[in-house]
């Protein structure tokens, strides 16, 4: 009998192993960080004896979601200015209010953001803003895993002089968190429209220079395809190619107006697409061809872009319309079924985050889990669990979230002060105000 830290118990584990494995009653032992066990729970129970025992009677452990893209800052903005297409959003709203951020306004969000995520089962994120350490700060209090960078324009922002300056931020944020257990660095050239040919390729040099990956918005809209003919004779994905984006691990955000023979190109790559579905459809940037690039191979992530073009964090729900919309947008009610959904937040979306621990729950991977009721109406009867988690679950019925073998929600409390975060968050709300009158 070996002691462990926490054994977890329930009558369905959802270990979205190789072999998408359900254990019925089940458990996990939990030591140092990692799954050190999973299996029924007398197996467990025979091996393992737990310092914390939780066992839940009606619920389902699963692993903790991914959002492969967000800008978890951004709650600040959160319904500010709905309705809008997507350049008259950036240029109208967004782009004057964060002309005068600071990285107070920046952390306040994003631990605002964090704590979202982790009430909704996520236990990982891949995010893109300014005052990135800021955005650092708040995920290490929250305690959810983080990778992010630097936004790099060929413009000013109210954290960077220029391009130059966001680049040298992000080499010194590498370089401060290269051992760290939650938080990794890329490099993040915001676009192909907001970046020019000499700030791409300085991007791309330091993404290979580091070993860094390299996110980036890429092929939003048709207006963003039909500028980039304008100004560069390319395509987005074209121009990005022709600057060196690919020689580096490329997350790709959005990818909505893309070809057959881009997805061919991007699977030659080995990049990493991330799916957006609410954002796109808010703006109505139009929907990304996602069965397409299924096929191809390509391991195709989900992320829920900011709470100010979504307007929530909540991948639960970034998985239900990822399903819907497939299926609306191919015309086959077999596309996109909830399994391929599910494998979207989860296994692809630790590809996203370069992190083989994540993703599913087996031994020697990383305790990164979430504990989900099921007791509610709307949960029963319960026939497969990818179906039940992408179409009838809210994320809300979250009873506990584990990172890194840490319990950082748990039945509506987090391992934060969230009622102070709670009594600071409506400075976010007068900050923006006064920046808009």
């Amino acid at each position: 009998m070996k002691d462990c830290e926490f054994i977890l118990s329930a009558p369905y584990l959802v270990t979205q192993n190789d072999a998408r494995e359900i254990i019925e009653n089940g458990s996990i032992a939990v030591d140092n960080g990692l799954i050190v066990d999973i299996g029924p729970r007398e197996s467990v129970a025979a091996n393992w004896s737990g310092r914390t025992n939780l066992d839940y009677a009606d619920a389902l452990i699963m692993p903790g979601l991914i959002n492969a893209h967000t800008h978890s800052a951004m709650t600040f903005l959160r319904g500010l200015a709905d309705d809008l297409p997507l350049m008259d959003w950036l240029n109208k709203a967004v782009f004057p209010v964060e002309a005068r951020l600071n990285p107070e306004i920046v952390r306040l969000g994003s631990l605002l953001g964090c704590a979202e995520m982790l009430a909704t089962g996520t236990t990982a994120c891949v995010d893109m803003y300014i005052f990135e350490d800021a955005v650092f700060a708040a995920a290490k209090e929250a305690g959810i895993r983080c990778m992010g960078g630097e936004a790099v324009f060929s413009f000013p922002s109210a954290a960077a002089a220029g391009p130059e300056e966001a680049l040298e931020i992000t080499e010194d944020l590498a370089a401060k968190y290269a051992d760290d257990p939650l938080i990794s660095v890329a490099v993040n050239p915001h676009s192909v429209y907001t970046t020019e040919s000499s700030v791409l390729r300085a991007c791309a040099d330091l993404a290979l220079k580091r070993n860094l990956p390299l996110h980036i918005h890429l092929a939003e809209t048709r207006r963003e395809t039909a500028l980039c003919l304008e100004k560069h004779g390319l395509r987005p994905v074209a121009r990005a190619a022709e600057n060196g984006i690919f020689e580096a691990r490329v997350l790709a955000a959005h990818l909505v107006d893309i070809n057959n023979d881009e997805v061919r190109f991007l699977a030659a790559k080995k990049a990493v697409p991330v799916h957006n579905p609410a954002s796109n459809m808010k703006l109505a940037s139009g929907v990304a061809s996602v069965p397409m690039m299924l096929e191809a191979g390509l391991p195709v992530a989900l992320g829920t872009d900011g709470p100010a073009s979504n307007n929530t964090l909540n991948m639960f729900r970034e998985m239900n319309r990822a399903a819907l919309l497939g299926k609306v947008w191919s015309g086959d009610p077999a596309a996109l079924p909830a399994g391929a959904v599910f494998d979207m937040a989860s296994r692809s979306g630790a590809v996203a985050m370069n992190d083989p621990r994540l993703g599913s729950l087996e031994t020697g991977k990383a305790a990164d889990l979430a504990v989900i009721d099921t007791s509610g109406p709307h949960a029963r009867p319960f026939y497969d669990a990818a179906s039940l988690i992408v179409y009838a679950l809210s994320g809300h019925e979250c009873r506990l979230t584990m990172v890194d073998g840490k319990i950082r929600y748990r039945d509506g409390r987090f391992d934060f002060d969230y009622d102070g975060l709670l009594r600071e968050a409506g400075r976010l709300k007068n900050f923006v105000l006064a920046k808009i009158s």
